[in-house]
């Protein structure tokens, strides 16, 4: 896809808040801190259009952006932060599970996992999620200017194994800084793009 143009919709909390659209909608979930921001940035040109919290594990608000007026680029709330509540903790996974639940335009999930760490019991309990409703979905490990080539080859096997991922799914390593790997991403967005429109026809 050629980004035309993009811009915010609106922020919301709860299902009641979610915009009605016939858009189809590509959510992006990870833990605090990972750079979902930062990707929807880069996927779309931008340097500021989505905004992280001020303080990391602030972003509490599900995001929506209007991509070239033909998709909705989801940003949802981040999880795993240390320094929150459990309650406030799990008000942000009903957020999150709630949204994946209600949604019927949405297609496709892409789970961020910072490159330099192995994935958290909390991404391997949504990954789980994700496949039990067999939703599309596409890894993306992220700040992967932060090591060496080597080094990223390495984490994504190790990513794709504690995920529990099938052979022919991979993880897609890029950097909003640097914009590797967001050609690569983009045309793996696309094909879902293809495949949904197809199956809709």
């Amino acid at each position: 896809m050629i980004v035309k143009n993009s811009s915010f919709v609106k922020s919301c909390i709860k299902s009641s808040d979610l915009p009605e659209s016939d858009l189809l909608e590509i959510a992006f979930a990870g833990r605090s801190n990972v750079g979902k921001s930062s990707l929807i940035n880069a996927l779309l040109n931008r340097k500021n259009l989505a905004r992280s919290g001020s303080r990391q594990g602030m972003t509490r608000l599900i995001n929506y952006y209007n991509v070239n007026n033909e998709i909705h680029f989801v940003d949802l709330p981040g999880y795993g932060y240390a320094k929150v509540s459990k309650s406030e903790m799990d008000l942000w996974g009903k957020v999150i599970e709630n949204y994946l639940s209600v949604r019927p335009h949405l297609y496709l999930v892409m789970l961020l996992v910072d490159v330099r760490h192995e994935p958290s019991e909390a991404d391997r309990m949504l990954m789980n999620w994700i496949k039990a409703a067999e939703l599309n979905y596409i890894v993306v490990a992220t700040k992967c200017d932060k090591i060496s080539r080597s080094q990223v080859n390495d984490a994504c096997k190790l990513i794709k194994k504690t995920l529990e991922m099938p052979d022919d799914k991979k993880v897609f390593p890029v950097s909003a800084e640097s914009k590797r790997g967001i050609p690569e991403l983009w045309e793996e967005i696309d094909s879902f793009i293809v495949e949904d429109g197809e199956n809709d026809s």
